[in-house]
């Protein structure tokens, strides 16, 4: 039926595993690199190590139980059938929330952050700061279906996000997320769909505005050093799956190294760290999101979605509400002066410490401090 909910158990079978360990031991590895650090790209070093940690010392089925401990569900939206986990708030006046991952993420990001989000008066918040927590997988990731049309672009997924929470019962919602999660949460708001009373990411695209260059700010300073940074040494992958999205996911899709370096170098590009992604995160959460990737053979699919919308990232104007975090380790950030020219009705803004692109998973305790603090001034507003 199609407005069917559907319980879903994520259920690996034992040959997948076994196949994965056969790939491992037989990887045709390249010369290592003729440099002594990552400016060519992640290090054959780092490779070998961990993937020799994942052949034998990883263990998928406790990732397994504790993606598991959380309630899973599918249900087919305009053809594809979306996975989403789903936890409702103990608190009966809870707002409903919707949490979108990107790339190269996966709803693993937030299996930190869905307890305390929804829960807070077990983990040091309020009853008014509670949500019902919903974390889809986008169309093409993780256990969603893979779209065998074009057109799943971030403007289509937004109308899917405003389905879905209409089908689980959530007339009204607030929605969150960074990198594609934050494009398509900007659309949600930009499409002023009638279910969305407010956004919150962590990851606002706007750009510079031409007008203010003439009186830059330390942080705009900085902001446009990185993107030229971003521009010139870390956005071919971005080009490539933008453009030829099939022709790399032969190789992702066959061989569990090249995705796993696909993925891993980005988390140490991306993450606050102080030279190896594993100073952000364990090596065991690093792989937790790659196995998303190749246990679901989704690095052709998950591509897709730059070729379907990268070239309209940042376009548009988003008068929802809004709520902005801006982490110092950003791939691309933004001032607020900026930024509001994309978000002209900011009613909440802060600049943290540390923490970097995958703001839930690397920071938590913060992420949820902030996601409670961004709604109440919705609310409030």
């Amino acid at each position: 039926m199609y407005d069917a909910i559907n319980p879903f158990t994520i259920a690996i079978p034992d040959a997948d595993l076994d196949d994965l360990k056969a790939r491992l031991a037989l990887t045709r590895w390249p010369e290592a690199e003729p440099v002594d650090d990552w400016s060519q790209g992640i290090p054959l070093s780092y490779v070998q190590e961990v993937a020799a940690y994942w052949a034998d010392g990883y263990d998928w089925r406790a990732s397994e139980a504790k993606l598991n401990s959380f309630d899973h569900f599918t249900t087919e939206i305009m053809g594809v059938d979306i996975h989403f986990i789903h936890a409702p708030s103990p608190h009966a006046d809870a707002t409903p929330l919707v949490m979108t991952h990107g790339w190269p993420g996966s709803v693993v990001e937030f299996l930190k952050v869905i307890e305390p989000l929804r829960n807070p008066t077990e983990h040091g918040g309020d009853e008014a700061d509670a949500f019902h927590v919903v974390c889809p997988s986008l169309p093409g990731y993780g256990f969603s279906g893979k779209p065998t049309e074009a057109g799943w672009g971030v403007t289509k997924i937004a109308e899917a996000w405003d389905q879905l929470m209409a089908r689980l019962g959530y007339p009204q919602y607030v929605a969150q997320g960074g990198d594609w999660g934050a494009a398509v949460t900007t659309n949600i708001g930009m499409l002023e769909l009638s279910g969305c009373v407010g956004i919150h990411t962590n990851m606002p695209v706007a750009g510079p505005d031409p007008e203010m260059m003439d009186n830059l700010t330390d942080l705009e300073n900085a902001a446009l050093e990185a993107f030229a940074h971003y521009d010139k040494w870390d956005s071919g992958y971005s080009k490539q799956q933008s453009t030829r999205p099939q022709t790399l996911g032969y190789g992702l899709v066959d061989s569990p190294v090249g995705q796993l370096a696909w993925v891993l170098e980005k988390f140490w590009a991306w993450t606050d760290n102080n030279g190896s992604p594993e100073d952000a995160l364990t090596r065991d959460e690093l792989l937790d999101n790659v196995m998303l990737y190749w246990l679901t053979a989704s690095g052709a699919s998950s591509a897709r979605l730059y070729w379907e919308s990268f070239s309209s990232f940042a376009s548009g104007e988003c008068t929802a509400p809004t709520a902005i975090s801006s982490f110092p380790k950003e791939i691309i950030r933004t001032s607020q002066r900026w930024a509001t020219k994309r978000y002209p009705n900011i009613v909440y803004w802060n600049e943290l410490g540390a923490g970097g692109h995958f703001a839930a998973f690397e920071q938590p305790e913060v992420f949820v401090d902030e996601v409670r603090a961004g709604f109440a001034a919705i609310r409030a507003s």
